[in-house]
């Protein structure tokens, strides 16, 4: 059973925890979704790894807030324990590199872009990647994959695009699986690349805040255009956008739909937990 089968079924259980609350209990969410209890139970701990129950408590709106309070990264104390350029959810080493200013400003000229489509943990997933890296990856179980696509191809518009899944596959079952070696070809101003420097210090499990971010580049009154720049992020879950909060502990915007930024949340809190 594919894993966006498992994330479909965490979608509809997030729409019924938001609807019934978190004291729903584990009968009457699996009789909404019409499945045994334990049918239920099995599709949760087969994808995560935790009982519906503690599931339904990391996807409760508050959750956020817990994390921040207990689990709020300084991104020096990350980048001083050794975490920056990597990304883990498990054992994945995360290598990067950062296009050129003048090659961004030729709005992908030049730039031969590899696509497709593929099976993830959070829903059916846009890929596209160059020679040296994956340059996008957008989640389109809440967009639609028309509107992936337009939102990724209309960031590099003079680039050439062909579907190529197969030379992108390796780098995003790294990504996907969470171990072995993924590359990204990061493709931004020099603005945007700091954040997305800044996110990928950000341990897994762990959050911080859009203001934290702009302290640790050194821009600390630049917060809207940080989270203008972490909402701009092409390489969703490889770099962390989903892992800033607002300062009050709110979730925020995600550019891929905010059931999507809870799933990954509550998945990455699970695995911190195994």
């Amino acid at each position: 059973m594919s894993e966006s089968y498992h994330y479909n079924v965490m979608r509809r259980a997030i729409a019924l925890i938001d609807a019934g609350g978190e004291g729903m209990t584990l009968e009457a969410l699996a009789g909404e979704m019409g499945m045994s209890a334990a049918h239920f139970q099995r599709l949760f701990s087969a994808w995560v790894g935790v009982s519906p129950k503690r599931y339904q408590q990391y996807l409760a709106l508050g959750h956020a807030r817990e994390m921040l309070a207990q689990r709020f990264t300084t991104l020096e104390a990350a980048e001083a324990a050794g975490l920056s350029g990597t990304g883990r959810l498990h054992d994945l080493f995360l290598r990067w590199e950062a296009m050129s200013p003048g090659a961004v400003a030729r709005r992908g000229a030049g730039l031969r872009i590899g696509y497709g489509w593929f099976q993830s943990p959070f829903g059916e997933a846009l890929a596209m990647g160059t020679a040296r890296g994956l340059c996008g990856l957008a989640f389109a179980g809440e967009v639609g994959r028309e509107a992936a696509m337009r939102d990724l191809c209309a960031r590099w518009p003079e680039a050439e695009f062909a579907e190529s899944p197969e030379s992108i596959a390796p780098w995003v079952a790294s990504a996907f699986a969470g171990r072995g070696e993924a590359r990204l070809h990061m493709i931004g101003a020099p603005f945007q690349i700091k954040v997305w420097e800044a996110l990928l210090r950000i341990p897994s499990g762990h959050v911080t805040t859009y203001s934290e971010i702009a302290r640790a580049i050194g821009h600390p009154r630049a917060v809207r255009a940080v989270g203008t720049a972490v909402g701009r992020n092409p390489v969703s879950l490889l770099i962390p956008c989903h892992r800033a909060l607002r300062k009050s502990g709110a979730l925020g915007g995600y550019h891929w739909g905010l059931p999507v930024k809870r799933a990954m949340l509550a998945f990455e809190s699970a695995q911190a937990e195994g």
